[in-house]
């Protein structure tokens, strides 16, 4: 071939998400460019990975029936500097030695979209301020010492945001559109560099926007939902993807059908990971974060929390709901579909087994799952002015929150009152709520309250809620309010602010440091405020 000819055709290939014949092009384009004295393109592509490390990608072309595929999703804080991308990057490598074919889903370095949405703001007061921004993934670049290819990339894209700020700034608009073209820089950034470092440390991996691969949403900006036939799309574009590549895609952005940029709400990468698994038919999600896993509390005001072992989706849901650090409960509604676990693992100790999420489990040993708690809750409760068992009472009083866009926690009921909870902040809005009550009700407001939710085994509420009474009223403990969540997993307390600590660490020691044994916790006598016996000296 001539150079001409070397050089056009391998710069197809590196343009194409697959990989198939690039590895058994390298020898000829590596000959080419030697004896052509061409400059080699890809630096730190795959071919620079092949070039590193020739043997994974000749062990991982064989296959091997063990092998587990998995998504991997990384949030901003795993990858919030050059050093904790290295950190990711390595693990990730570490990983496909024991077998896992990973598809990696990247959030934002960091605190990017925060930084972005900062410089909008700036841009609708007639300023454009992105330094912060362009100076991480730039100095990051240059730090994780990525190819050229790449530190262009990222320059352009850099380039790119200081022009749409310009046009902010000038224009003195934003619309939520807007918005979502603003944040999706942080991804774009983010997913190129982690491949670049892969490459680097010699496993071949390749950048791509979701939308690249067929993420398609809705055109609702800010919260725009997966349509019906991204994941028929998604799952052909994986499966056209070459098996010894390690796809990076952007996690929290898709593309509407006219081809705009939308981003998934809350919980946005995750639902990414999940979207991924269920369109590619994988075997496992991982989320990897800072704690080996789902907690038994909060290990901020729990010192001796422990990893909870596994959950179900729905003890999860209820978990993300009442304030602990998981899965948002959308986000996993794509595993649940098609029952794919996810596991929620620790960046810091990846030994760890995790908590596994799964759609049942054997609750027959299980008491109590995981305790979480929620701060700045006021309770309202309403008493009915109406004839007794007339109808229409509760209609009317969710039609007044409903009208004022109040959102309710917890719920309790009875025939002529009910109590619920809401989150403190919404004054004005909670005002309006009470006087439209006024013409059928006597509605009182308590504030500095909070909700304590324990994840337990329903199936045993006596013995649980036995030991929650006798625990709190050794504290000393007032229950403002008590709710059996429809859920069946869930049972909620409302508790003052003030005694939330203190009753959130009285439980977790009668249920998590041995002081309930579940086999014997329905005698009578229960005193936890007791030292541990063994369980041969309580069968004794």
């Amino acid at each position: 071939l001539s150079a001409p000819h070397c050089a056009g055709y391998c710069c197809v290939q590196d343009s194409s998400p697959a990989m198939s014949s690039r590895v058994a092009l390298v020898a000829l384009w590596a000959s080419c460019a030697s004896a052509w004295r061409l400059p080699m393109r890809m630096s730190d592509g795959p071919v620079q990975a092949y070039q590193a490390n020739p043997q994974r990608v000749s062990s991982l072309e064989s296959g091997s029936e063990d092998t587990q595929r998995v998504v991997m999703k990384f949030g901003g804080s795993s990858l919030a500097t050059a050093e904790r991308i290295e950190h990711v990057c390595d693990l990730v490598k570490s990983q496909i030695d024991l077998g896992y074919r990973p598809i990696l889903v990247c959030s934002a370095m960091g605190k990017t979209t925060n930084n972005l949405l900062t410089a909008g703001d700036f841009a609708l007061k007639g300023r454009v301020a992105m330094d912060a921004v362009r100076t991480l993934h730039e100095a990051a670049a240059r730090e994780l010492q990525a190819g050229n290819s790449t530190r262009l990339e990222v320059s352009a894209l850099m380039d790119e945001l200081e022009k749409f700020l310009t046009g902010v700034s000038l224009l003195q608009e934003m619309t939520p559109r807007s918005l979502d073209h603003l944040v999706s820089f942080g991804e774009r950034s983010s997913v190129r560099l982690v491949a670049a470092q892969l490459n680097r440390i010699g496993v071949p991996a390749q950048a791509f926007d979701s939308w690249d691969l067929g993420m398609l949403t809705t055109s609702d900006f800010g919260s725009a939902e997966i349509l019906p036939e991204a994941y028929e799309k998604l799952g052909k574009s994986l499966r056209g993807l070459d098996e010894n590549v390690v796809p990076v895609v952007t996690g929290f952005i898709g593309k509407d059908v006219d081809g705009r940029i939308t981003t998934l709400g809350r919980g946005g990468s995750d639902l990414t990971a999940s979207v991924l698994a269920k369109a590619g038919k994988l075997d496992e999600i991982q989320v990897w974060k800072d704690v080996d896993g789902i907690m038994s509390a909060d290990p901020r005001s729990v010192a001796a929390a422990v990893p909870v072992e596994e959950v179900t989706y729905e003890e999860a849901a209820e978990l993300a709901y009442f304030g602990a650090k998981v899965l948002h409960p959308i986000s996993m509604m794509p595993a649940m579909d098609a029952g794919i676990p996810v596991r929620v693992k620790n960046s810091y100790n990846p030994a760890h087994p995790g908590t596994v999420i799964r759609a049942t489990r054997d609750m027959s040993n299980s008491l109590c799952t995981a305790i979480t708690t929620k701060k700045g809750v006021q309770i309202i409760d309403i008493v009915s002015t109406r004839m007794l068992g007339q109808y229409g009472f509760l209609s009317r009083v969710f039609q007044a929150f409903n009208e004022h866009k109040l959102s309710v926690d917890v719920v309790a009921t009875s025939e002529v009152s009910v109590s619920l909870t809401l989150d403190a902040g919404e004054e004005e809005a909670i005002a309006g709520v009470l006087e439209d009550l006024q013409s059928i009700s006597r509605a009182s407001l308590k504030k500095n309250k909070a909700i304590l939710s324990l994840v337990a085994n329903v199936e045993r509420s006596s013995e649980v809620l036995g030991v929650v009474f006798s625990v709190l009223s050794k504290e000393g403990i007032s229950v403002d309010m008590l709710s059996q969540g429809a859920s069946k997993v869930n049972i909620s307390l409302i508790v003052d602010a003030d005694d939330l600590e203190r009753a959130t660490q009285a439980l977790h020691r009668c249920f998590f440091e041995e002081r309930v044994i579940p086999e014997i916790s329905q005698v009578i006598q229960f005193d936890c405020s007791a030292p541990p016996k063994m369980v041969s000296e309580v069968s004794a």
